[in-house]
């Protein structure tokens, strides 16, 4: 079990030097350069800035979606672990509750959207609604497969369930079909529509600057971070390794996956909310479906 003060810091530690790292990792992403030091230069010059405000703004909307978007990237981390007895809290119930904190995304990107009282902001966030539609069942059906193999809905013993064959050998489709849906959640290209920086000059960052604006972004990493670190929990065998200490084993898969989410989308072009609600629920849907039929069948005939 976790929860205690040294347990709660290293965690929160850990999930700082993440945020930086995977900061770097989109740096280069985008700008094709490896620069270590450009997030910490870009925070500073954020911190200095001034802090405006939209001429017209709902102020409690504007001022809470920020914070509420990072508190829903920490409760998710708080049930994912990253090694026996590292975890926060180790819920009966985490994956559920998982699922349940990250559902806030929604609220806190429409409430940064429409609190400053303007078209981008308010147009990225409707979109991101959009989003919500399409892959919230992507998000609830891999985990109900995955839950099924553990015959529990405690992260920890999902990964020990894990112990002889991880769950992406166990279950391809379903783990694919939970990355596809983590992107849609983080709004990581292709699937940025409440950003879009080409169509919507920001979105639902548009309005925030300094501080404010710190913040929405440290949420997002945090968010990154915490499907990161989920998708490790329900498919890669969470803390389970070789030779290396368990939380290096949980560090380094939770790395890898999301500099691989902030990354591989870029590289093909952003996908219309109608077309990805369309293929969400066309194809998406009948998979996962499909993907739970397939994990029952399996565990009733040759359990693992």
């Amino acid at each position: 079990m976790g929860g205690d003060g040294l347990t709660i810091l290293i965690v929160l530690l850990s999930l700082a030097v993440g945020a930086y790292l995977i900061a770097v990792l989109e740096s280069w992403a985008v700008h094709g350069r490896l620069q270590p030091a450009r997030p910490a230069i870009s925070a500073l010059a954020l911190l200095g800035r001034e802090s405006l405000l939209a001429r017209t703004p709902d102020r409690l909307l504007f001022e809470t979606g920020p914070v509420l978007l990072l508190v829903a990237g920490l409760l998710a981390v708080a049930v994912i672990p990253l090694a026996p007895g590292l975890i926060i809290t180790d819920m009966a119930t985490g994956a559920l509750f998982l699922n349940a904190a990250l559902a806030y995304v929604l609220v806190a990107l429409i409430m940064a959207g429409w609190g400053p009282n303007g078209a981008y902001g308010m147009i990225g966030g409707w979109r991101f609604l959009g989003q919500f539609v399409a892959y919230a069942m992507l998000i609830v059906m891999p985990i109900t497969a995955v839950v099924l193999r553990a015959e529990s809905l405690s992260t920890v013993d999902i990964v020990t369930s894990q112990s002889s064959l991880w769950n992406i050998a166990y279950q391809p489709l379903g783990f694919a079909l939970f990355v596809a849906a983590a992107m849609g959640l983080c709004w990581l290209p292709p699937l940025d529509l409440p950003t879009a920086p080409g169509d919507l000059a920001g979105g639902v960052e548009a309005e925030y600057t300094g501080v404010r604006f710190a913040v929405l972004r440290l949420a997002r990493m945090v968010i990154i971070l915490a499907l990161a670190g989920a998708t490790v929990t329900f498919y890669l065998g969470g803390w389970l390794g070789p030779w290396l200490p368990d939380w290096a084993w949980s560090g380094i898969k939770i790395l890898i996956v999301a500099g691989l989410m902030v990354s591989a989308g870029r590289l093909v072009p952003r996908v219309r909310e109608t077309r990805y609600l369309e293929l969400s629920w066309k194809l998406g849907i009948p998979l996962a479906l499909g993907n739970i039929f397939l994990v029952g069948v399996i565990v009733l005939v040759v359990p693992i």
